[in-house]
């Protein structure tokens, strides 16, 4: 097998796909926490505390962060593109490239 077709097998992580599909479903620029809030609802259960959602939110920043290099998404601040390759400080936002 070739190095190509070890990328080509590659499968992108379900947190990965739920942003993306999050990003397509619902129209505006949704920040991390909202995306990761609705993560957590698909998966709850019953008696989970209030905050849950937050044990999402790492996993959704680091996936944002890939699929802004791979440009698949923009990260925004301030409404505006930022690089993905320089740290990422502040309130940011998430929409798909147009």
């Amino acid at each position: 097998m070739t190095d190509s077709e070890d990328k080509k097998e590659k499968k992108d992580d379900p947190v990965a796909l739920f942003i993306l599909s999050h990003l397509k479903q619902n129209p505006g620029t949704p920040s991390p926490d909202d995306i990761a809030r609705a993560l957590y609802a698909t998966k709850a259960k019953k008696g989970d505390p209030r905050d849950a959602w937050r044990k999402y939110l790492p996993a959704v920043k680091q996936q944002a962060l890939f699929l802004a290099r791979t440009e698949r998404v923009h990260i925004l601040r301030h409404g505006e593109p930022i690089d993905p390759n320089k740290p990422v400080k502040g309130l940011i936002k998430l929409a798909l490239p147009k």
